[in-house]
Order: C-alpha cells, then sequence, then structure tokens
C-alpha cells in the first residue's frame, strides 16, 4: 500500500525517531481496513493474565486457543494485535508477517489485589524483535505509590526499543491510592494521564474513554475557570487528544468492560467526532463467537472509515 499523505503527515510528529521506528509505525497505521486512514483498531488479549482465563474465555472457549485470536484480529482487518508473551510465541512463527504485533512487557495478575498495584516486567525487547513484533506494550498506573518506579522502567524500555527500532504504546490507567474510584476516569486524571505516557515518549497512547468527573480540587478550579468544554464524550475525547501535545501523539481508547453494541457504536462516534484515533478492544470482541466479532469489528470499523453513520 502505498504511504498516504495522512500517515504522511502522522509520522512527521516523531522527528527524532529512526527510520526503522517510523517504518514499523507507518506498518501499524497500513494495516487492515483502516490502513491510511490515520484510524487504528487494535485488538489486545491480555485478559487471561490480567484477569483469568474463565473470566476471559468461557464466553467464547474458542479464545483459551492463542491462533484464534490472531485469526480473529486477521479476519476482521484489524491494524494490530497486541498480547503477552506467551500467546504471541503460540502463534508468532504460524501467522509470520501477516499483522503487526505488539508485544506486552509487563503484566498485573488479580490473585491478590493491592490497593495500589504495580505490573511485573513479563516480556523484553529482545523477545519483541525475536517474534518480528512492531513494538512493545507497557502499562503505567498514575496514582499508584509504585508509579515513579514504573515511570523510571518505562523510560528504559522506550529507549532500548527506540534504539531497536520498535514503537512504544503506553497503556495509561490511573488506579492506586491516590484516586477515588471514580477519579480513575475522570477527565482531568485522564487528560493528565495521558500526557505523562506522552512525556515518557509514547509513540501510541492508550487511556480509558473519560468521564466528566473532576477528580482533583485544583485542576476543577481551572477547568471551571477556563471554561474547558467537557460536557459530552466527544469534547472529552477531543481534550485529552489536546493533552498528547495538542494531538501530535496517536492517542487510543480502551473498549471496557461488555455494554451493549449500540453503546460501544455511540462512544466511537465521540472518538471519531473528537478527533481520536481509533480504539483498542479486547473483550467486547473475543468474548462474541467469530462470526457476531466480526460482524461487531466492522461496524466499528464502518464508522471510523465513514462508511457507517
Amino acid at each position: 500500500m502505498a504511504t498516504t499523505d495522512r500517515v504522511r503527515e502522522i509520522l512527521t510528529w516523531y522527528g527524532s525517531d529512526s527510520p526503522g521506528t517510523l517504518t514499523n509505525l507507518s506498518r501499524m497505521l497500513n494495516a487492515g481496513t483502516l490502513g491510511g486512514s490515520g484510524k487504528m483498531v487494535i485488538l489486545p488479549v491480555d485478559q487471561g493474565f490480567e484477569h483469568g482465563p474463565a473470566r476471559s474465555f468461557a464466553p467464547n472457549p474458542a479464545g483459551y486457543d492463542p491462533r484464534y485470536h490472531f485469526q480473529l484480529a486477521l479476519e476482521s482487518g484489524c491494524s494490530a494485535y497486541a498480547a503477552p508473551l506467551g500467546f504471541l510465541e503460540a502463534g508468532a512463527r504460524e501467522f509470520a508477517g501477516q499483522i503487526p504485533l505488539i508485544l506486552k512487557v509487563n503484566n498485573h495478575d488479580v490473585l491478590y489485589e493491592e490497593k495500589d498495584p504495580i505490573q511485573a516486567i513479563t516480556g523484553s525487547v529482545k523477545d519483541a524483535l525475536r517474534l518480528g513484533c512492531v513494538g512493545i506494550g507497557y502499562t503505567i498506573y498514575p496514582g499508584s505509590t509504585h508509579r515513579l518506579d514504573m515511570y523510571t522502567k518505562l523510560r528504559e524500555l522506550a529507549e532500548e526499543a527506540k534504539q531497536s527500532g520498535l514503537v512504544v504504546v503506553v497503556w495509561s490507567y490511573p488506579r492506586g491510592s491516590g484516586l477515588s474510584k471514580e477519579g480513575e476516569t475522570g477527565i482531568d486524571v485522564t487528560a493528565y494521564a495521558a500526557h505523562i505516557a506522552a512525556q515518557l515518549g509514547a509513540h501510541i497512547v492508550k487511556v480509558k474513554l473519560p468521564s466528566a468527573h473532576l477528580e482533583q480540587a485544583p485542576a476543577k478550579k481551572v477547568y471551571e475557570t477556563e471554561g474547558v468544554p467537557v460536557g459530552t464524550l466527544a469534547e472529552r475525547v477531543r481534550h485529552v487528544v489536546q493533552s498528547t501535545f495538542n494531538g501530535r501523539r496517536v492517542v487510543i481508547f480502551s473498549g471496557g468492560p461488555t455494554v451493549s453494541d449500540e453503546q460501544v457504536y455511540d462512544e466511537v462516534r465521540a472518538i471519531r467526532d473528537g478527533g481520536g484515533f481509533g480504539s483498542i478492544i479486547g473483550r467486547n470482541s473475543f468474548q462474541r463467537k467469530k462470526p457476531d466479532a466480526l460482524k461487531f469489528l466492522g461496524t466499528i470499523m464502518g464508522i471510523y472509515s465513514g462508511t457507517q453513520k
């Protein structure tokens, strides 16, 4: 596929990066149904590690097989497939070169729930290169007492990844004793989390969709005094994108827990209208039987591409 003007524009935002990194970012932006549009839909399947296998795959037992997720990502036309080490190792050879891969290099389980979570390093840049990945994925928890350690480790991994020509994708999920439950998705906290990820060197930032809640009193005062528009979801998406270098970093939004299809489609429309770059949708897709998942993901991509309202 010839590189489009939109993809060329996006690549100019990453002026310090090597040709290798830009090539891998271009591979993601040119892959799948949305290739060349500047929009992305990524399939992430780290939920088995993060939530347990039964909670993740019992609704659709085909998902216990790692190869199923490669197939779903390919057949649906996803921009990339992201997973921990074991799942990628189980299918990387069989599906080599067929879809961009992102190795999730840190993970967390729910066998012991901490008030202030931290993730273990479960993969490496060398693993990502060995498996033919375009990039690494890393989660940070702004709001956790462990956040500074996570930022430090991310900086180290991002430096190594960039030296190796890989893309850095950061899951920035506010969580911990510094925040209320409602505050985890508050607009001020979500925008801050996205900004932190961009400052730490992320090429692609993944955050949850923000609510209208304002968590921090000093931030609330500024939002109200300056009249920052956050009343609608599209406005909140726009503000999060603005907070990542005035839209000069790719920001995608998490699909979250299972909700109705129409609610998901409304959220995708808000991401589109707010200038977001796409979605990363796991459970809402792979927990369905494949025909239903393909239809569901096809509708989402149609909304982003403009072929569906």
